[in-house]
């Protein structure tokens, strides 16, 4: 690890002036498990890192309104040790699906949004993009892991958040501050698909932080997330997904369908909405959500298997939601 200047601030103004003086080199720090990763292996080298577990009110996690509150120091234990996190099913699946006791009481729920892709070219030093001499090196190379949706290039890897599709189908949103002040903005519009090599695969610009989520009621609505995992300890999943309902009676009024770990960006299927609106959450329906959701996927050359894996992962969340239990 290369030597850096370290601060720790006690106000979110003055965290984020600091990352407005050295924009570009300084590196946020919440609870450190993918950036110390990152730092040790030298593939980010930042010459500042500004800490924030001395600013008081990013911690906590509590009621707000009709919804829920969770500052960017709350951590996936103090989720799953939430009152106020027990109403949202979907949320909670994916935070029982991290079972690591070192990351639970580490890792940030704002950090698991914001953590580097798991690609191994890119943690190898390859570049987000593994570009070598002008092409990339994901198609014909090593690629079981990678996108089967969103991945018409350049970008193959995926997205390795576990709390986003759940975020996302809930409708939540981050508060987003600079010196400046803040602003709110969908939890969706939070990541991207980069184009070219030096972009990054979230929206954020050098000087920002992410000071809290905003997860709206559930209140009318069945939600649930499922995982397919080679391995429960210590793995990312192959695939997962994230579905609430709106009900109307025994119909779904209303549905957000999202999948993980299958596009570079948490991937929306309207396809599987569609499959479901104006149905009710029978086997059936969730076995043709499932295909819908799959329908326009692109395997690569390695990885044809993550294709049933996402529809699995789609039919057996809308399963769940519908208060049965799967396999």
């Amino acid at each position: 690890m290369r030597n850096f200047e370290y601060l720790a601030p006690t106000q979110v103004k003055a965290a984020a002036q600091a990352l407005s003086e050295h924009e570009g080199v300084t590196a946020v720090l919440a609870g450190g498990t993918d950036l110390l990763s990152l730092m040790k292996q030298r593939v980010a080298n930042p010459q500042r890192v500004v800490g924030l577990r001395g600013i008081r009110e990013l911690h906590g996690i509590a009621k707000q309104g009709g919804g829920m509150r969770i500052g960017a120091m709350a951590t996936i234990q103090d989720l799953l040790d939430s009152k106020a996190a027990g109403a949202y099913t979907a949320l909670m699946q994916a935070a029982k699906g991290i079972t690591s006791p070192q990351i639970r009481a580490m890792g940030t729920v704002v950090g698991d949004l914001l953590q580097r892709p798991r690609c191994w070219y890119y943690r190898n030093g390859h570049g987000l993009l593994a570009m070598h001499e002008g092409k990339s090196m994901v198609p014909n190379g090593e690629n079981r892991y990678h996108a089967i949706l969103g991945n018409k290039g350049p970008a193959y890897f995926v997205s390795a958040s576990s709390f986003a599709p759940a975020l996302i189908a809930l409708g939540a949103q981050v508060t987003v501050a600079d010196a400046e002040g803040e602003r709110q903005m969908p939890v969706k519009d939070l990541f991207r698909i980069p184009g070219a090599e030096g972009e990054r695969e979230n929206t954020l610009k050098p000087n920002e932080i992410v000071i809290e989520i905003l997860v709206p009621s559930v209140s009318g609505w069945k939600t649930a997330t499922y995982e397919v995992r080679q391995r429960r300890l210590l793995d990312w999943p192959l695939a997962t997904a994230s579905v609430a309902c709106r009900m109307s009676g025994n119909n779904v009024r209303d549905a957000r369908v999202v999948m993980g770990h299958v596009a570079p960006i948490p991937w929306r299927s309207s396809e599987a909405e569609t499959a479901l609106k104006s149905k009710g959450l029978s086997d059936g329906n969730a076995e043709a959500a499932g295909k819908a959701a799959v329908a326009a996927a692109t395997p690569l050359s390695g990885n044809k298997a993550k294709v049933q894996l996402a529809g699995v992962a789609v039919k057996r969340a809308v399963m769940l939601a519908g208060g049965r239990s799967v396999v």
